[in-house]
């Protein structure tokens, strides 16, 4: 079934010039390396706003950044992807840290003449965390006609069928390395609740409707893999005690897209980026910045010509089978 849809206008305008997502920007070896960078209290009271809300702070409510900063690559504030950051007009917090999603997923014009017509609107890049349990769920949604940043969701999600002792242990060792163990234990919640935020943002942009069911409309989730909705998503799924969601009935693994595209085997997201000279912007593992690096791979393929299709589905019937679209793929 079509949906009416409706203008959308997500993106964060901020920058005069156009920045070219695939050209090397200045890195930090460390984004977020201390914890002194994370001056936020806790953060029990404070009311969470959608991610579409967030974004339009960005546009209204930041200050311009100086012309230094407008260059210089940022890692996000977690709790901003989150709509919890309180400190969105502290000029030094904006110094450190970016609030806008689409900063370093910025298009070129010239490049749209290159895309070719897909099948679908939309692309919801996802990449999950969390080999236990899920640990973060973060979604980049990307306009399949312009390769704009439409709109992001993302959550910590925390853990249902382990001890505190565990999950602490297990945070510090996954995210303590970054510096962020802090903001995930201040905002993770279960993941019962994450889809049920996500379902309302898929709602919010006539994407996938809860008394419909269903697929989701013109628009699939990339993933750069097939374990992240083949394997996970349903164990976390019998581990939380709900239903797999039929949102999550097929996706599309980039790297099989890559391989019939380009004609060559790419096992993962580096080897992508390295073989399309991309330079790795954030932390690698850390899931909101490896589905910003995966939209910039699925951008740089859609600017040479790439038709991204479904690749994998489940049967209706039997959803723990899987069938695999394309016949050359990554096995």
């Amino acid at each position: 079934m079509v949906f009416p849809r409706i203008p959308l206008a997500r993106v964060s305008h901020l920058h005069s010039t156009t920045l070219f997502p695939f050209l090397p920007l200045l890195l930090s070896s460390s984004p977020m390396a201390s914890r002194s960078l994370l001056p936020f209290p806790s953060l029990t009271s404070i009311a969470t706003v959608s991610a579409a809300q967030s974004q339009d702070l960005s546009t209204s409510s930041l200050p311009s950044p100086s012309h230094k900063a407008e260059n210089r690559w940022k890692p996000m504030c977690l709790y901003f992807t989150q709509g919890k950051c309180t400190m969105i007009d502290d000029p030094m917090h904006l110094e450190k840290f970016n609030h806008h999603c689409s900063w370093d997923l910025q298009v070129d014009a010239a490049l749209l003449n290159r895309i070719r017509p897909q099948n679908l609107d939309y692309f919801l890049v996802l990449d999950l965390e969390g080999k236990i349990e899920i640990l973060e769920f973060p979604v980049v949604m990307i306009d399949a006609k312009n390769m704009e940043v439409v709109d992001f969701f993302h959550r910590f999600v925390r853990p249902s069928q382990m001890s505190e002792q565990k999950i602490n242990e297990y945070i510090e060792g996954k995210y303590g390395k970054f510096g962020v163990d802090r903001v995930w234990h201040d905002t993770a919640i279960p993941f019962t609740d994450v889809v049920h935020q996500f379902e309302a943002w898929l709602a919010e942009h006539q994407l996938w409707q809860r008394e419909l069911g269903g697929s989701l409309n013109r628009a699939a989730f990339v993933t750069c893999g097939n374990w992240d909705l083949k394997t996970k998503v349903p164990q976390q799924c019998k581990v939380s005690s709900m239903r797999l969601p039929s949102y999550f009935m097929e996706w599309i693994n980039l790297k099989d897209v890559y391989l019939n595209f380009y004609k060559r085997r790419a096992t993962g997201m580096v080897t992508m980026m390295k073989e399309l000279r991309l330079p790795l912007l954030g932390s690698h593992h850390l899931g909101l910045d490896d589905t910003k690096n995966i939209s910039r791979v699925l951008q740089r393929m859609l600017a040479d010509g790439a038709v991204v299709q479904i690749t994998a589905r489940r049967n209706p019937n039997i959803p723990e089978e899987v069938n695999f679209l394309f016949k050359d793929r990554i096995r």
